[in-house]
C-alpha cells in the first residue's frame, strides 16, 4: 500500500534571494510542522514529482511561514517550487484534542439522524468563523449544511465513519 500524507501547507512564493520559501500553512500546528530539523515532502501539483526536504529554520511572518531548507541557499534553486503542496506522513499526525477532528477523518462520514435515517455523506468542511460547517452531499437532493455545534452533532465515530445529528427545526429545509 502506498504511504498516505497529510497536507500541511502550500508554497506561496520565494522570500528574498537566499533560498527561503513562503509557505501558507494548512495546519493548526505550524510551530510543530515547520520546526527546525523537521522533514517535509514537497509535491508538484502538475506531475506529482516529490522532493524530501529538511527545515533549517522557520519564522512566522503575517499569515505565512518563511522557511529555510537545508541545501538551498539561492532563490534560483527554490523558485520552481512555487505552488507545490507541502505534506508530512500520516503517521506524524498530531493527536487531536477531545471533540476535535481532522478534516480527513470527517470527510466521507455518513450522516445519520438520531433515529438512524441516513441523510448523506460529508463532502467538504467550511471554516467561516466561530464553528466549522460540514457540507453533506444528499442523494438526489441539494447539499445540507450542518454547523459543528453540540446542539446538533451528537456523536462522531471516526472508526465507523458515522456522524449522528439531532435534526433541529429548519435544518433540512
Amino acid at each position: 500500500m502506498e504511504p498516505q500524507f497529510l497536507s500541511v501547507g502550500k508554497v506561496a512564493n520565494t522570500h528574498g534571494i537566499r533560498g527561503e520559501l513562503k509557505i501558507f500553512p494548512y495546519t493548526d500546528f505550524p510551530e510543530i510542522r515547520f520546526a527546525s530539523g523537521k522533514e517535509l515532502l514537497l509535491i508538484s501539483p502538475e506531475d506529482g514529482a516529490k522532493l524530501k526536504v529538511k527545515i533549517v529554520s522557520a519564522r512566522e511572518q503575517k499569515n505565512v511561514y518563511v522557511v529555510k531548507l537545508d541545501g538551498y541557499d539561492n532563490i534560483n534553486q527554490v523558485e520552481k517550487y512555487k505552488g507545490w503542496d507541502v505534506k508530512v506522513p500520516k503517521e506524524e499526525a498530531v493527536e487531536a484534542e477531545e471533540n476535535a477532528f481532522y478534516f480527513h477523518e470527517i470527510i466521507g462520514c455518513k450522516v445519520l439522524t438520531e433515529e438512524g435515517e441516513e441523510l448523506g455523506v460529508i463532502s467538504d468542511i467550511l471554516t467561516p468563523g466561530a464553528n466549522d460547517v460540514w457540507v453533506v452531499k444528499r442523494k438526489g437532493g441539494k447539499e445540507l449544511l450542518i454547523p459543528f455545534i453540540e446542539d446538533i452533532v451528537k456523536d462522531v465515530d471516526v472508526a465507523e465513519k458515522t456522524v449522528r445529528i439531532e435534526v433541529m427545526e429548519g435544518l433540512l429545509d
